[in-house]
């Protein structure tokens, strides 16, 4: 059994080393990355295969960056694997602009083909179809690579980088139903990811329910009695982002439930607030537990139902 172990962490650590030799590879292939392209004045540099020659200029920045989870798990630091060959800029380091490759100045799809030599499996596998791709949206605006503390990857840092874009989302965590997101203990990543996915909004999960399943494990079911929205969408009657509704409910309640439960023969009023026509007749027309709270006070199993007497949802 040891050995069979042993044997399981050679495999491993030989899977990593072979990675490592791939990613330098394909930063060193011009196939991957055509640098000249993006900068012709590099045209015929060469790779040196070493950093160390950048710390003489830039040893705050190379300071920094070693760091970094980048920087300690590219051989030699990596600058080469972002900033192209750098034969030409060593032989004339003072030259301006830089005989190198700059991010500033590219278009949003060659800045994001550098990292994705690297970066194209995993959660980046669907960059190129994502919503952030499609709109000019590059890695570079929500990562800073060169700081050992990258505020999008910080769970208390990373909704302000989120928020800087979506700022509708920034004032829905204002509200007083909400996600615990300026706390920190639930960021944007718990349910999106911003690389993209299969389903919609970048989720991070195929489906909206899937995703919220995640936490809220206990609305999964399966149930004997099944309420149709629950199984169909939560954000048919909540709203992830915040609500000004208890449970961050979008309408509140009777009125929520009324969107799809309309009153009928023996069903209950249409206006339950006002106790107008309430079902049944006589003194319990103005009940507090039917015309103020709403629907949940009764049906209190609104997400399902596993009691053999629960087909309305209420035990």
């Amino acid at each position: 059994m040891n050995i069979r172990f042993f044997k399981l962490h050679l495999l491993v650590v030989a899977a990593i080393l072979l990675q490592l030799g791939v990613t330098r590879a394909m930063a060193e292939d011009k196939g991957i990355i055509d640098w000249a392209a993006l900068n012709p004045d590099i045209k015929g540099a060469t790779f040196v295969k070493s950093s160390k020659e950048c710390v003489e200029c830039h040893e705050e920045y190379i300071r920094t960056y070693a760091m970094t989870k980048m920087g300690r798990a590219l051989p030699d630091g990596g600058c080469e694997s972002c900033h192209g060959p750098m034969s030409k800029h060593l032989d004339a380091p003072r030259q301006k602009p830089a005989l190198v490759v700059s991010q500033k100045n590219l278009a949003p799809e060659n800045s994001s083909a550098i990292c994705t030599q690297c970066h194209q499996a995993g959660p980046q596998v669907n960059w190129k179809t994502s919503i952030h791709a499609a709109v000019g949206n590059t890695c570079t605006d929500c990562h800073n690579i060169m700081s050992m503390d990258d505020p999008v990857r910080n769970k208390l840092t990373q909704t302000q980088v989120c928020f800087k874009c979506h700022q509708d989302k920034r004032a829905a965590s204002l509200r007083r139903s909400r996600h615990p997101v300026r706390e920190g203990k639930v960021v944007c990543s718990n349910c999106h990811n911003p690389h993209g996915s299969p389903g919609r909004t970048n989720l991070a999960k195929n489906t909206v329910n899937e995703t919220c399943y995640q936490c809220h494990a206990e609305k999964r079911g399966p149930f004997l009695w099944e309420h149709q929205p629950v199984r169909e969408e939560c954000t048919i009657c909540h709203d992830p982002h915040g609500s000004t509704h208890y449970r961050m409910l979008k309408v509140a309640p009777p009125y929520l439930c009324e969107e799809c439960h309309n009153p009928g023969p023996g069903g209950h009023p249409a206006q339950l607030r006002s106790g107008a026509e309430a079902v049944p007749p006589g003194p319990t027309n103005n009940s507090r537990y039917t015309l103020i709270k709403g629907c949940v006070n009764c049906h209190s199993q609104i997400h399902g139902s596993n009691h053999p007497s629960g087909v309305r949802l209420m035990r």
